[in-house]
């Protein structure tokens, strides 16, 4: 049994709301470090005031619903990491999405220091796997999901080993996606290719149709009824 753990560390955790796997997280950093700092955010919500007075050594975005000001991220004495899908080739939002839509033939997940440009700080992991042909957005964001509660095990364990933390010589490929680039995805048109509205309907669906079809000034939820409409 390990007992020269590095107990000294003060870290701000920041998961997902009603996500499980955060849960998970946050329960494995309290066991070890008991007065960690654990809030879990929702888009809904505003960013918490109370974090104006947190000073401390890590803070770790695991999933977060929220782009961490940088106002605290110059408040991490060591490092501020945030851990969330998909690799270099796919920052921003919608990774998962895009990844499906160009038929990636791998995806993954990235650890990786931050700044106030989203996805753009030093890469500290990248953990790939194969994306298979009937894989869909949900299938491949679970495998992501379970890889990156790995790596964060391994995060904290090099941190209590008072170790120094790894560096990736992946770098980022692209400019992160935006939120319009994403809304774009998710508009189908009537006079669309049959095939780019079946790749569109793949690349956004989650548990539910996300895609709208925009019919000159007018726009619909897509449902599967409406989709017989354009086989």
């Amino acid at each position: 049994m390990i007992n020269n753990k590095r107990k000294d560390l003060s870290i701000l955790f920041i998961g997902k709301a009603n996500d499980s796997y955060s849960k998970q997280a946050a329960d494995f950093l309290v066991l070890h470090y008991p007065d960690a700092w654990v809030i879990f955010s929702s888009r809904n919500n505003p960013f918490p005031e109370e974090l104006k007075d947190w000073k401390g050594d890590v803070i770790i975005s695991y999933l977060a619903q929220w782009i961490i000001p940088q106002w605290l991220l110059e408040k991490a004495k060591v490092a501020a990491l945030n851990l969330h899908p998909g690799p270099p080739e796919y920052p921003g939002i919608g990774c998962t999405n895009f990844a499906i839509y160009n038929e990636a033939d791998t995806f993954g997940i990235t650890c990786h220091h931050m700044l106030s440009k989203v996805d753009s700080g030093k890469i500290v992991a990248v953990k790939k796997f194969p994306v298979f042909e009937d894989d869909t957005v949900y299938s491949i964001t679970q495998r992501c999901y379970v890889i990156i509660l790995d790596v964060f095990y391994e995060i904290i364990y090099t941190l209590m080993r008072g170790g120094e933390l790894p560096e990736s010589k992946e770098t980022w490929q692209r400019k992160p996606y935006r939120r319009t680039q994403l809304d774009e995805l998710c508009t189908l048109k009537p006079d669309m290719d049959k095939k780019e509205i079946a790749k569109r309907i793949k690349a956004t669906y989650y548990l539910k149709h996300w895609a709208i079809m925009q019919d000159g000034d007018k726009s619909y939820p897509v449902t599967d009824e409406l989709l017989e409409k354009y086989k």
